[in-house]
Parts: C-alpha cells; sequence; structure tokens
C-alpha cells in the first residue's frame, strides 16, 4: 500500500464541525459489532448502511464495508477504521485520496461491454486514418509519416492514460488533411476552369451552326454545374455515341467527295480529248480546202468529199460519245452531291444526341425529355412534390425586327445566364425551341414555384441585355404546374403551356398556375 502520510488538504471547517458534534455517537456506532459483508451482495450494504444518517456513522459503514472486501482494500478499509476510531479526519482525507488516484479513476466508467464499444470506437478511427485520411494524402511523404504515428500512438494508447497528446496531434493532422484537400479542390477547379476556356476559345474558331457546337457545349455545360458521376458517365457515352456515328458519316462523305473528284477528272480529260479531236479535224479540213483548189477530175472531188464527210462522221461520232460521258458523269457528280449533303444532315441530326443547345447552353428538348423523366420518376417514389414551368418570351419577333437575330441570340443567351443565377443546383433549365424554355424544379410545390419563376422575372426587369449600346429588355410569361399523382412529365408540361397562354392573354408578363 501507498505511504499514507503523503500530504493532504485538511478537511473543511464546516465538516470538521460537523464531525466533532457527532464525536460521541460515531463512538458508540463503532462500538456496535460490524456486519460482515460477503462479496459486496446488495442486501448486505443495505443492512450495512441503514442506521448510518449522520456523516460520521457514514464514513464508519464505508470503513467497515471495506474491511470486507478481499486484499489491499481490506487492508485500506482497516485503517479508514482506525482514523475513525482515532477521530483523526486528516488522516481519513488523505487515505480516501489514496484509494481514489490508485483504483477509482482506472476504472472504466461506462457500463457493461464498454470495453468493447471503445475497442471498437478506437478500431474505427484507427480504419479512418488508415484508409480515409491516408488516401488524401498518399502524395505527401511526410504527412503519411505522420498518420502512422497517429496510427501507432492510437493503438498503444490504453484506459486511464491522458489523451491530450494524441488529441492535439489528430486535430493537427486533420488541419494539415483539411489546407491539402483546399489546395487540391483550388487546382481542380483552376484546370476545369482552363479546360472550359479552351473549350470556349474552340467554339468562338467554329461555325455556329457547326455540329461540333452541341459537343462543346455538352462538355461545357458539364463543366459549369457539380460534377455528378451520373452526369458524367452519361454525357461519356452520349458523346461515344456521337463520335463513333460522325466516324462513319464523315467516312461516307469521304467517299462521296473522292467518287466526285474522279468524276471531275475524268470530265476534264474528256474535254481535253474532245478538244484535240477537233483540232486536228479543223487541221484536216484545212488541208481539204486546200487539195479542192488543186482538183483536176470530178472522181478527185468525189474522193475528196468522202473523206470530208467520212472525218466529219468521226468527229461527230465522238462529240455524241463525249457529250453522253459528260451527260453520265453530270448525273453521277449531282449524285453525290446530294449523298454529301444527305450525310452531313446526318451529322447534325448525330449531334443532336448531346442533350445541350449550342446556342444557350441550356437543355435541348432530347435533355429535357430525359430530365423530366429522370425527376418524375424520383417524385413520383419519394412522394416529394415537382414543378415544371413554361416561359415564353414577349415580343420577341420586336426583339429579332428591332436588333436583328444577333439582338434575338443575346437576348436567349441572358435569359438562360440569368436563370442559372437564380435556380438551385437540383433544378434544370431546356430550351424547347425557338423563344420557349422551361423550367424543372425538384422539391417544389406549386407556390414556391410561382414564387421562383416570378423571381425570374423580376431578375431579368433588373439586369437588361446590352446588345452593343443599346439595353435590351428580356421578358416572359410562364405557366406554371405540379406534377400530379400517377401524372407523366408531358402531361403536366401541356397543363403549364395551357397556363402560359392564359397568362398572353392576361396581358403579358404574367404567371399563371395551372389547375
Amino acid at each position: 500500500m501507498p505511504d499514507d502520510t503523503a500530504p493532504a488538504a485538511s478537511p473543511s471547517p464546516g465538516l470538521g464541525r460537523i464531525l466533532a458534534r457527532r464525536q460521541a455517537q460515531a463512538a458508540g456506532a463503532a462500538q456496535e459489532p460490524a456486519v460482515a459483508v460477503s462479496g459486496g451482495s446488495a442486501v448486505a450494504l443495505q443492512h450495512l448502511f441503514v442506521r448510518a444518517n449522520e456523516p460520521a456513522e457514514l464514513l464508519l459503514a464505508f470503513a467497515h464495508g471495506m474491511a470486507t472486501l478481499p486484499g489491499e482494500l481490506a487492508d485500506m478499509g482497516k485503517r479508514l477504521e482506525s482514523a475513525h476510531a482515532e477521530s483523526d479526519w486528516n488522516r481519513y482525507g488523505r487515505l480516501l485520496r489514496l484509494l481514489i488516484d490508485k483504483y477509482i479513476r482506472t476504472v472504466e466508467l461506462d457500463g457493461p461491454g464498454s470495453g468493447n464499444d471503445t475497442q471498437r470506437l478506437r478500431g474505427l478511427l484507427g480504419h479512418t486514418l488508415g484508409v480515409a485520411v491516408a488516401s488524401l494524402v498518399e502524395d505527401s511523404t511526410e504527412l503519411q509519416q505522420e498518420t502512422r504515428q497517429v496510427l501507432a500512438a492510437l493503438d498503444g494508447w490504453r484506459s486511464g492514460q491522458p489523451l491530450d497528446p494524441i488529441e492535439y496531434r489528430v486535430r493537427e493532422l486533420s488541419h494539415q488533411v483539411g489546407v491539402r484537400s483546399h489546395g487540391l479542390q483550388e487546382q481542380r477547379d483552376m484546370l476545369l476552369s482552363l479546360f472550359d476556356l479552351l473549350l470556349e476559345n474552340i467554339a468562338e474558331l467554329l461555325d455556329e451552326r457547326s455540329w461540333l457546337q452541341g459537343q462543346i457545349a455538352a462538355v461545357r455545360g458539364l463543366l459549369g454545374s457539380p460534377l455528378d458521376p451520373g452526369a458524367v458517365e452519361r454525357t461519356r457515352n452520349n458523346l461515344r455515341e456521337v463520335i463513333y456515328k460522325q466516324g462513319l458519316l464523315k467516312q461516307g462523305i469521304a467517299e462521296s467527295k473522292a467518287a466526285m473528284k474522279d468524276l471531275m477528272g475524268d470530265f476534264v480529260e474528256q474535254l481535253g480529248g474532245m478538244a484535240i479531236s477537233t483540232g486536228e479535224y479543223h487541221d484536216r479540213i484545212a488541208g481539204y480546202s486546200l487539195a479542192v483548189r488543186q482538183v483536176r477530175s470530178i472522181n478527185d472531188l468525189n474522193q475528196l468529199l468522202q473523206d470530208v464527210l467520212h472525218d466529219t462522221g468521226r468527229v461527230q461520232a465522238q462529240a455524241l460519245l463525249t457529250r453522253d460521258h459528260l451527260a453520265h458523269a453530270r448525273a453521277e457528280a449531282e449524285a453525290a452531291e446530294q449523298r454529301i449533303q444527305a450525310l452531313e444532315r446526318q451529322l447534325e441530326e448525330v449531334s443532336s444526341l448531346v442533350q445541350v443547345d449550342p446556342l444557350t447552353g441550356a437543355l435541348n428538348r432530347r435533355g429535357l425529355e430525359a430530365l423530366l423523366e429522370r425527376e418524375c420518376q424520383r417524385a413520383q417514389a419519394s412522394g416529394h412534390p415537382l414543378c415544371v414551368a413554361l416561359m415564353d418570351l414577349d415580343d420577341f419577333h420586336v426583339t429579332n425586327d428591332n436588333h436583328g437575330h444577333d439582338g434575338g441570340d443575346r437576348a436567349l443567351h441572358h435569359l438562360v445566364t440569368v436563370a442559372r443565377a437564380q435556380l438551385r443546383s437540383t433544378d434544370g433549365i431546356a430550351r424547347m425551341g425557338g423563344d420557349e424554355f422551361v423550367l424543372v424544379l425538384a422539391s417544389t410545390g406549386l407556390e414556391e414555384g410561382l414564387a421562383t419563376t416570378r423571381r425570374l422575372q423580376l431578375a431579368l426587369q433588373q439586369r437588361p441585355v446590352m446588345h452593343g449600346e443599346v439595353r435590351i429588355h428580356v421578358g416572359f410569361s410562364a405557366g406554371v404546374a405540379e406534377l400530379r399523382t400517377g401524372e407523366s412529365g408531358s402531361d403536366a408540361l401541356r397543363r403549364a403551356d395551357q397556363a402560359m397562354y392564359t397568362a398572353k392573354r392576361a396581358g403579358k408578363a404574367q404567371v399563371q398556375a395551372a389547375f
């Protein structure tokens, strides 16, 4: 046992006075026969403390209970009994402190099975450090070494040992990992921004009607929104399909152009041969002209005429043959040109497999259909509301008349830009065609959908688009419909369309609910 003479704080004056007043009762209680407590049973403990109604009696009962325990605890109980008998409360307090320091502070305070829970928590923390954190610092030798050292310290920790050093190291490691992750996020954002800038530059170099615009717009739309693995996978699959079909069509165009080139070469060759034949014929006619002047008899003249007719017939036959060849070449050239035009149209149609409108960057009709189908299934399964808003620009033909198609295109693009600033990442905007747009508002009821659409109206009023030195004000009328139970997305759009026409008839710049 530790030395019981170790220094301890003296009992407070209040406690000393209470113990002094109860000394006589405590001495009398000490003379009563002690109750043996076997195994610390609950009944024996209750019997032991049943008459302990005062502090001195409680301390004596506690000392008697300790004395019945085995080993060192029994010895501690006897020393407590001795200190109580002598009314040496300072010594009693020092013995309690020794008891607390040696035994109570090292006991797990949790309930049954807490040792297993502690081990499980330590194992989970170790797994987090060894797997999740280690994967984040795999490129940093210094942080990897610190992670291993923290894991070793955690494995070596035992109950009762101080946690402060380990806590400090875990907090510091978490801070360093957070700083590193923030730096990696900045690098990722910079690379995405650089890639987007490269795509924008390529798009500027292309004709606006180029079929590549759709693919570029799809990738830029993906980069401009939170990267969802599902969206990335769908875009990649769509681009793979587009690239494969474009490869086939480009090969067909190349073959058609090569055939047309061969036809043109044959045409030129035929013309060259006809020119040579015609030149020889002219030379022979000139010779016949000289021979006519020197003819002496009718027989010679008849022979000369026979030669002229023969040469003329041969040239005429060659001319007819060349004409037929040229007509055939022309027909084949026209057919090749038609094939090229058809293949180019197919390229444009294949480009429409991309789900983004190349002019505005919004979803196109194909993208809208996919988004509506996905959101309708999610809303029906989860029971969450879903709203669609169909918007039609007011007096868009006037904008085109006053500012040209370039001004109209700017107005359409401006609408999408402002809408994206107002919408949540879970919402979507699509161009139905012309000047009609659709908002798809996930987890949104009718009233909230009306409010969102009106906020977009207000934002457009406050932010006109600049076309040169002229401000173009963009406004729209809209109908908003909430998806009904069992209703398809196309049916909800149809109701929104009817509500939009009601808003148009009500004076434009209106938002009408569909019921």
